[in-house]
């Protein structure tokens, strides 16, 4: 490509290229030079371009480019690329001298400058800029020697939770995790629209393209095989249907009983809005809730409870015998707790008000969940690869309840079964969940997952439009760093600091599918391109978007279109009616 530069300072860590008159360089180009060192041999420096410019030798002011143009002053373009280290192989950490030739580094060199040939067990992340596959190292992902994933990026046009779930394609079909494959699992929360509910079913714009830019990764151009789908039944519905309109076959609803929510003690999960740690509330809070599984008794087979001779059934219920219970100077010491003023009481009485509304959908002692075909309404990631957990039809504290519960329950049955397996939650906005600022239960719960999540064998993949509103230790415990496009405001905050200056100048205006990668090993962060999902990212790009409705249990059973109930009755051939259309009455809108 050139020449190591003689105008610029040589350092071990960063170096110069006066590129040949007839070659190029761009950025993101491995290159590679040699040096003989007497006693050492030959040391080989390599790096990643991450600056080049170009100008006129012999100018001195700006109109001299039009004397240069018309041959009336000399004068010569030079460009030079800025290469920052990546590896020095061996470690010798000696300058690159100037006039040493620079190459383009391929094949084995490329491999070896971007410590690829190290990776014992490595997956597919995308496409750099010299059209080669970049990889991750499986072992800063699985918890070998480090886990968890931050992406971040502007909603719309970072593609984070489509670049997330390409990342868990490539995990579970690159082949790197070896039989360890059959018990990985992934647990996503979806915020936005039904989008994930069809990742299941074949993207209408998959094509031999497509195909073949899968093929480069060596990843199978195909959607989640394994996926399981829940969503929150409809509000005031007594059968348990989920709350989906756009895809409702193979849609479960899910909710938790007040039976279980005593007996679990769900009740800080109810407040699970970040609040100054100096409220004394949530002593009341504690208190109910030790009190709520001692005294609860279960009353018949729909969840309801009976407490002090009182049957609840329904959410309503329970926040006001809660109420009722705390309010009382006779209970309130026993509900409350001794020495409660009545401030911190009414405290929690507003808040635990506020909940009635948004919650009453997902605690419930209205359904019946012991018939001849029982319902399932509990979360359960164990049957298949990947569960899909709607949420976008809730109120933002109702999601806040469920993320909190659900990932509370997953690190429980984790403790208890142990490392074996290995389960990748995404969530998405993680800084509505894990703010900067205060604490909430659902906050402790993703800090026990990224401090010590990897040891269960849990993952964390967190997507968020800012990372300076997240927790920093879990932006800090996470091995890999994914950044899209950004906010320039935001590119400028220090929790960006690990990207280069012109990468975070370039994230400002990377279109959608690009992506810089940072991970442990590789000093410089990696842009990568990777292809368009293979899976349905919405229901206008299912390949066979055929209506489907669910039965009671929120399973799927048939059409969304109401079958004719009489269509399966035998009809005679002399029937009178037979292909008469026209009754003659006025047209009824279908149904």
């Amino acid at each position: 490509m050139g020449k190591v530069a003689g105008t610029e300072d040589s350092t071990p860590l960063k170096f110069h290229i006066a590129l040949s008159p007839d070659a190029y360089l761009q950025l993101d180009d491995v290159v590679s030079t040699r040096r003989e060192i007497p006693g050492r041999g030959t040391v080989v420096t390599s790096g990643v371009v991450t600056e080049v410019v170009a100008r006129h030798e012999g100018a001195a002011f700006g109109s001299d480019v039009f004397l240069i143009a018309d041959g009336i002053l000399p004068a010569k373009v030079q460009e030079i690329a800025e290469v920052t280290t990546t590896r020095v192989e061996p470690e010798c950490y000696v300058p690159p001298r100037p006039g040493e030739v620079a190459i383009r580094a391929a094949g084995t060199a490329r491999d070896a400058a971007l410590y690829f040939d190290r990776m014992d067990a490595r997956i597919p992340a995308g496409i750099g800029r010299d059209g080669e596959p970049i990889y991750l190292n499986l072992e800063f992902l699985d918890g070998t020697r480090g886990a968890h994933v931050s992406i971040s990026g502007i909603s719309g046009v970072a593609t984070k939770t489509s670049f997330a779930l390409f990342l868990l394609h490539s995990l579970f079909t690159s082949g790197a995790l070896g039989a360890r494959a059959v018990n990985a699992k992934a647990l996503i929360f979806s915020v936005k629209g039904e989008d994930l509910l069809f990742v299941d079913q074949p993207n209408a714009r998959l094509d031999e393209t497509l195909r073949a830019a899968y093929a480069q990764l060596g990843l199978p151009a195909r959607p989640f095989s394994s996926a399981g789908f829940y969503a929150p039944p409809l509000p005031g519905d007594t059968t348990g249907r989920p709350h989906v309109t756009g895809r409702t076959s193979g849609v479960t609803a899910f909710w938790w009983t007040l039976a279980e929510f005593c007996e679990r003690e769900l009740l800080p999960y109810v407040f699970a809005d970040v609040e100054d740690e100096k409220n004394q509330y949530t002593i009341v809070v504690h208190q109910v809730t030790s009190r709520l599984r001692r005294e609860a008794q279960t009353a018949g087979s729909d969840g309801a409870v009976v407490i002090d001779g009182t049957v609840l059934r329904t959410w309503a219920e329970m926040v006001g015998f809660i109420c009722d219970k705390v309010t009382d100077d006779v209970t309130r010491p026993d509900w409350a707790g001794p020495a409660i003023g009545l401030g911190t009481v009414n405290a929690f009485v507003r808040r635990l008000r506020s909940s009635q509304r948004p919650l009453a959908p997902l605690l419930r002692g209205d359904l019946n969940t012991s018939t001849d075909r029982p319902v399932a309404h509990s979360i359960d990631t164990s049957q298949q690869q990947v569960t899909v957990v709607d949420l976008h039809n809730l109120p933002e504290r109702a999601q806040r309840f469920v993320v909190g519960v659900v990932l509370a329950a997953e690190t429980d049955r984790k403790e208890q079964a142990g490392p074996g397996g290995l389960l990748c939650t995404m969530v998405d906005e993680l800084n509505k969940y894990a703010p900067r600022e205060g604490s909430s239960p659902i906050k402790d719960v993703l800090l026990d997952i990224a401090e010590r999540g990897r040891s269960l064998g849990i993952i964390l993949i967190g997507a968020q439009q800012t990372a300076s509103e997240v927790e920093r230790r879990i932006v800090s415990n996470s091995s890999i760093k994914i950044v899209g496009r950004l906010d320039a405001a935001e590119a400028s905050r220090p929790e960006y600091g690990f990207l280069p200056v012109s990468q975070r100048q370039r994230a400002t205006l990377a279109r959608p599918g690009t992506m810089f990668v940072s991970q442990p090993e590789i000093p410089v962060p990696l842009a990568v391109e990777f292809p368009f999902p293979a899976w349905a990212t919405r229901l206008s790009e299912v390949a066979d978007p055929t209506p489907t409705g669910t039965s009671a249990a929120g399973q799927a059973t048939g059409s969304a279109a109401r079958p004719d109930p009489f269509s399966r009755l035998p009809r005679p051939e002399s029937d009178p009616w037979l292909g008469d259309t026209d009754d003659g009455a006025i047209d009824e809108p279908p149904y």
